[in-house]
């Protein structure tokens, strides 16, 4: 898939951020920006604040470059983690700061939350799946192709397509499953 980076194209970048190369700060946006962009307004469904958490999250990432621990994953995932976060983040403050008799119970907020991080974790277990995996359920979901059109089409076996697409519907089947708390990088989460 083209937005799949190898884990050396992920340390050259953090590499060239760290020097403050702005190009590498462009190539980098312009690679996830429709990333951070959509999960955003997934969880905020508001065009606007997903705009301002997409500036938010670049920049973290041109701030904080060494933040990120290539040995936890890709920068990608990194990166979809710091934006379902800081979306999360947003959507319990604006809920909970006084508004015109507006607010949403503390059980419909917590509802709402929940919802969007399971979305938004959906989104960032899909991004963050190897390719082969990712175009198997690409064809099943969206060309709404069956395991043998799938082989077919990815150049493999049928067993292999079966065993692409087991494995990527298991780690979907995660989304819904409450992730242990993670500690945020130190000053994410608040303000920005």
């Amino acid at each position: 898939m083209a937005n799949d980076a190898p884990p050396r194209w992920d340390r050259r970048m953090q590499q060239r951020l760290a020097r403050g190369e702005a190009a590498a700060l462009a190539e980098l946006y312009d690679r996830f920006a429709s990333l951070v962009h959509n999960l955003a307004h997934r969880v905020l469904e508001d065009e606007t604040a997903a705009d301002r958490i997409t500036r938010e999250v670049f920049g973290y990432v041109w701030e904080n470059p060494d933040a990120y621990d290539p040995q936890q994953g890709s920068l990608r995932a990194w990166i979809a983690m710091l934006t379902q976060r800081q979306a999360v983040h947003r959507l319990r403050t604006s809920q909970t700061a006084p508004a015109d008799g507006d607010t949403l119970s503390t059980e419909a907020l917590e509802e709402r939350i929940r919802e969007a991080s399971v979305a938004a974790r959906a989104d960032y277990i899909v991004t963050s799946m190897p390719a082969p995996l990712r175009a198997a359920l690409e064809l099943a979901y969206f060309d709404r192709r069956d395991y043998r059109q799938a082989a077919a089409a990815l150049g493999v076996t049928e067993d292999e397509a079966r065993r692409r697409l087991r494995l990527g519907l298991q780690l979907l089947s995660t989304a819904h499953v409450q992730p242990p708390r993670a500690v945020s990088p130190p000053g994410y989460g608040r303000a920005l």
